[in-house]
């Protein structure tokens, strides 16, 4: 069987690599290069257990407070277009404790076991640096920690529960914390991964794999027949196939108009900054400021904000000195570096109202599905995506824990 994927982040390079894998023949089509944008910026975190949904208690009262901010974590720029009411509208609705946890399992039960998949990439060629130091939270606000130990009942049914650091015992474990943290949460099994090297050597071993890759070709039609895609198109070039995935990050939702549906997932724009290495002894969120932290074997990089905006990747250097000045309240003797020394980065995530990927088969096509909406979690979730995307496109089954993703909640899926 032929699939042709629709994309070339995370989602759909992982994807293709599961489908060949399984001995199915892949043509994977992107509309530039492979790996670029949220694929290559992003902290490059697996984790488990901090990935709750995006929207949760107090997001409303939050999101309100930090609009007056240009420098926030999280920017929402003001719209009166219909589908943007509609998806801040369906934000706000999910933004309650019931909807996050259960959110939240659902990652949880998608997963499994599927961080060692990592491990197996490597052990398959795909070469990149991945470290395994676990996952620290750092918290300044003693409420934000017991939050997250909420979550305790359900990290610990799936064996990653967090070792809890109060006082200076979070300095014992991380010695470079200031006196200001009150507290932390360490993960132990969390990973940490160079997202970039992991793109391009994926790539290539795909490549390897005799999956056709094809670059600079944007999607702009879909042709059907009977119920069922037959090809889809980029300019004059048409690429036919028996089945269809729509992995395509933040271009998801308009490009699955083309397919007779209008999925809800619209971009939320990222930021990364690299700077000489730190000291860090692992991956570390400096959880009250929302800024990711991750030590590489030969740099450090720090990650942040979420802007509701278009999609571009334009700077916004305001956004971009607040993650840098983030640490000076974590890290002892932290100098933010001057602009000149840095290079920021941009990338669009995708993510859908309910801060859920959406997952399935696209309606009234019996060959056509959608991987798409993954938000911050596109690393930590992609071998599970992979995996049950797979099962769905070679079998038609659905694995039951696919049934909380899929796009006929909402009405452009249905």
């Amino acid at each position: 069987m032929h699939t042709v994927v629709i994309g070339g982040g995370i989602i759909g390079l992982t994807t293709a690599y599961q489908l060949a894998s399984e001995g199915e023949t892949v043509t994977l089509v992107d509309a530039r290069a492979t790996g670029l944008g949220a694929a290559e910026v992003n902290a490059g975190w697996v984790v488990p257990a901090d990935s709750l949904p995006l929207p949760g208690p107090g997001a409303v009262v939050s999101a309100m407070k930090w609009m007056t901010r240009r420098d926030s974590p999280l920017y929402i720029k003001p719209s009166i277009k219909p589908s943007f009411l509609t998806f801040m509208l369906g934000m706000f609705r999910a933004s309650n404790a019931k909807d996050q946890r259960a959110g939240f399992a659902a990652h949880l039960a998608l997963m499994g076991d599927s961080i060692s998949a990592f491990d197996d990439y490597r052990a398959d060629g795909i070469d990149f640096e991945l470290q395994h130091n676990g996952l620290l939270m750092a918290f300044h606000d003693d409420a934000h920690m017991h939050l997250h130990l909420g979550y305790a009942d359900l990290t610990g049914r799936f064996g990653i529960a967090p070792v809890k650091l109060l006082g200076d015992d979070v300095r014992v474990h991380e010695p470079l914390l200031r006196d200001e943290v009150r507290g932390g949460l360490f993960f132990p099994k969390e990973l940490h991964l160079d997202p970039r090297a992991f793109g391009a050597s994926l790539h290539a071993r795909l490549v390897d794999m005799g999956v056709e890759i094809v670059e600079n070709a944007p999607v702009d039609g879909v042709q059907t027949a009977g119920g069922r895609v037959v090809s889809v198109s980029s300019g004059t070039r048409t690429f036919p196939g028996d089945s269809f995935l729509l992995a395509a990050g933040a271009w998801t939702g308009p490009v699955s108009k083309l397919f007779g549906a209008d999925l809800p997932i619209r971009p939320g724009k990222g930021y990364s900054v690299e700077m000489p290495p730190y000291g860090l002894k692992g991956a570390t969120n400096l959880y009250d400021a929302k800024v990711a932290v991750t030590p590489f074997a030969d740099r450090l990089r720090l990650a942040g904000t979420m802007e509701f905006g278009g999609l571009d990747e334009n700077i916004n250097r305001v956004r971009v000195d607040a993650i840098l000045r983030a640490p000076l309240s974590y890290l002892r003797d932290w100098e933010p570096p001057a602009p000149a020394d840095v290079e920021p980065r941009a990338g669009m995530r995708p993510v859908a109202p309910d801060g859920l990927p959406v997952m399935g088969r696209l309606p009234r096509l019996s060959n056509a599905y959608v991987a798409g909406g993954h938000g911050m979690y596109g690393v930590t979730l992609a071998p599970a995506t992979a995996r049950a995307m797979t099962a769905l496109i070679r079998t038609g089954k659905i694995d039951p824990v696919l049934l909380p993703f899929s796009p006929a909640r909402f009405r452009g899926g249905r």
